[in-house]
C-alpha cells in the first residue's frame, strides 16, 4: 500500500528537486515517447517503403493509451509511481536504442514495429505511473500551480519529437535519430533517479506482487483482456467493414472510441452492482483490483461527475474538429502552421498556466465557471469571424487559388486564434485540476486514468455531427451551434460546486 510521506518532501529542497523542474522533466518524459511512437514512427516507416496498408496498421501502436485503465491499478497497488516511472524510463531508452539498432538492418522493418509496439505499453504505464506521482507529491492546494509546467512540457517534448528527432531521420539517418530519442531518455531516466523526490512508502515487493497471482484479479484480467481483444478483432472483421461502409458513423469510430463506450458501460454496470461486486471479488481474495473501479464509482452524485467529464469537453471539441477546414475554405491554409506554432501554441501554454495559477490562489469553485465560459466563448468569436469573412469563404472555398483575405483580417484570424488558445488552456487548467480532485485514496493513477479515459467520450459524437452541421448550416451558425452545446456542461458546473464543495473549494 502507498501512502504519502510529507517527511519524505525534503529530499526536494534542492533546486533541481524543486516541483517546477520536475513537472517539466516528467511531463516532458511523457509527451517524447508518445509522440515518437505515435507520430515519428509513420513517417520513418514510409520512409522505409513500407505500404500505406501496413502504415495503418501501426494505429495498433495507441492500443495501451486507450487501455491504460485495466492496468492502473497495479500500478497503484506494487512498488511505488516513482519506481515505475523511472523503470519506465530506462526500458524506453534501452528500446529506442534497439529500435535504432533494427532499422538498420535489412529486414528489420518487422523487428522495429514489434519493438515500437512493446514500446507503446511501456510508455502507456509510464504516463500512469507520473499522473498518479503528481497527484502524490503536491497537495490539491498545490497541484494546479503547476498545469502551466505540464502543458508547456508536453507541447515542447512533442516538438522534440516532431521537430528534433524526425529532423535528425530524415536528413542525417534514422539509427542517429532513434539513438538521440534513446538518449534523452536515459537522460531523464537519470535526473528523475537523482532527484525526484521520494513521496511514497510502499509495500514489501513480495505482498505485493502476490496480488498478480490471486484469483480475483487473474480472473478480472482474463475478462478485460478478452473483452478487449473481442472489440479488437471485430472492429478489424469483414462485417464491420460493411457496416462501416453503410453507416457513417460506425466508419468514424475508432478502436480507442469503443474502448471509452466500453469504459463507460462497465463504469455504469459497477454503479449499480458495485456492492454486490465488492463483496464477491472480497471472497475469492482479489478485492484490490476492482476496488479500483468501484472505489471511483461508490460516492454520492458520481452521474454528475461522469456527466461533467463527458460534457465538459464538447464545444472544445465541436470546435477544433472544424478550425482546420474553415482556415482552409477561408483560403489561408498557407497561414495555419506558423498561427499554430507562433501563436496558438505560446497562447494555449499561457493559459494553462495562468489557470492553474489563479486556480491556486482563487480556489477551483470561484474559477470552475468563468473558466468555462471563457473557454467556450470563443466559439462565438469564431461565429463573428465566419460571417464577418463570409464573402472569402464563398469564394475561396474549393479554390486552388484562393483571394487573399488582406493583412488586417488575418491579423484578426490570428487575434481570435490566439484567444481561442489561451482560453483554451484556461479550460485544460480546469479540467486536469478537476479530475486529479477526484482521484481519492489508494488508487489516485487508476481514477486519473478512467477519468482521462471518460473524458473522450464527447469527442466520438461530436466528432461526427460537427461535419454534418457544418455542411447544413455553414461555418458560422455552426460556431453557434458548438457554443449551445457546450451549455450543459457549463450548467452541471454549478450543481457540482454544490454537491462537492470540498472537492472544488481547495
Amino acid at each position: 500500500m502507498q501512502v504519502f510521506n510529507s517527511q519524505k518532501r525534503s529530499v526536494g529542497s534542492s533546486f533541481f528537486s524543486k516541483p517546477h523542474i520536475w513537472c517539466f522533466t516528467t511531463y516532458f518524459a511523457e509527451g517524447l515517447p508518445y509522440t515518437i511512437i505515435r507520430m515519428v514512427s509513420p513517417l520513418f516507416l514510409r520512409t522505409m517503403q513500407v505500404s500505406l496498408e501496413s502504415i495503418g496498421l501501426t494505429s495498433l501502436f495507441g492500443l495501451p493509451w486507450a487501455v491504460k485503465f485495466l492496468w492502473a491499478p497495479q500500478v497503484d497497488r506494487l512498488g511505488t509511481r516513482r519506481g515505475w516511472m523511472t523503470l519506465m524510463q530506462l526500458l524506453l531508452a534501452i528500446l529506442f536504442f534497439a529500435v535504432g539498432l533494427a532499422s538498420s538492418l535489412p529486414n528489420g522493418v518487422a523487428f522495429v514495429a514489434a519493438l515500437l509496439l512493446a514500446a507503446s505499453f511501456f510508455a502507456a504505464t509510464n504516463d500512469i505511473a507520473i499522473d498518479g506521482y503528481y497527484i502524490a507529491a503536491l497537495d490539491e492546494t498545490e497541484q494546479p500551480t503547476y498545469v502551466g509546467y505540464r502543458v508547456m512540457a508536453y507541447r515542447i517534448a512533442m516538438m522534440t519529437g516532431t521537430g528534433f528527432v524526425a529532423t535528425i531521420g530524415t536528413t542525417v539517418g534514422w539509427f542517429e535519430a532513434f539513438v538521440a530519442a534513446s538518449a534523452l531518455m536515459l537522460a531523464l531516466f537519470g535526473y528523475h533517479r537523482i532527484f525526484l523526490p521520494r513521496c511514497e512508502q510502499a509495500a514489501p515487493l513480495v505482498k505485493s506482487a502476490a496480488w498478480f497471482v490471486r484469483p480475483g484479479f487473474l480472473l478480472s484480467a482474463a475478462v478485460a483482456i478478452s473483452l478487449v481483444t473481442a472489440l479488437y478483432l471485430a472492429i478489424n472483421s469483414r462485417w464491420y467493414a460493411a457496416a462501416a461502409s453503410r453507416v457513417s458513423f460506425i466508419g468514424s469510430m475508432s478502436f480507442s472510441g469503443w474502448v471509452s463506450i466500453f469504459l463507460l458501460a462497465a463504469l455504469a454496470i459497477i454503479g449499480f452492482a458495485r456492492r454486490r461486486i465488492a463483496r464477491w471479488f472480497g471472497r475469492c481474495g482479489g478485492s484490490f483490483y476492482m476496488q479500483a473501479f468501484v472505489s471511483f464509482m461508490d460516492r454520492e452524485h458520481i452521474g454528475f461527475i461522469i456527466a461533467f467529464i463527458i460534457l465538459l469537453r464538447t464545444g472544445e471539441f465541436l470546435l477544433s474538429g472544424m478550425v482546420a477546414p474553415f482556415m482552409v475554405d477561408l483560403g489561408i491554409k498557407a497561414h495555419y502552421g506558423w498561427m499554430q506554432a507562433a501563436v496558438g501554441l505560446p497562447a494555449s501554454i499561457a493559459g494553462a498556466m495562468a489557470g492553474g495559477y489563479l486556480i491556486s490562489r482563487l480556489s477551483l469553485q470561484r474559477t470552475l465557471v468563468p473558466f468555462l465560459l471563457a473557454q467556450n466563448c470563443t466559439n462565438l468569436v469564431y461565429m463573428l469571424l465566419a460571417f464577418s469573412l463570409r464573402k472569402f469563404i464563398a469564394v475561396n472555398t474549393g479554390n486552388v487559388l484562393p483571394d487573399p483575405i488582406g493583412a488586417a483580417n488575418l491579423a484578426f484570424v490570428a487575434a481570435v486564434q490566439a484567444a481561442d488558445q489561451f482560453a483554451g488552456g484556461l479550460g485544460t487548467a480546469v479540467l486536469m485540476t478537476f479530475l486529479m480532485r477526484i482521484c481519492k485514496g489508494e488508487f489516485k493513477a487508476a481514477h486519473y486514468a478512467i477519468g482521462s479515459g471518460l473524458m473522450s467520450v464527447s469527442g466520438l459524437f461530436t466528432g461526427v455531427a460537427g461535419g454534418f452541421i457544418a455542411a447544413k448550416t455553414g461555418y458560422g451558425w455552426f460556431f453557434g451551434t458548438s457554443f449551445l452545446l457546450s451549455m450543459p456542461g457549463m450548467l452541471l458546473a454549478l450543481p457540482v460546486i454544490k454537491l462537492f464543495p470540498d472537492t472544488v473549494s481547495k
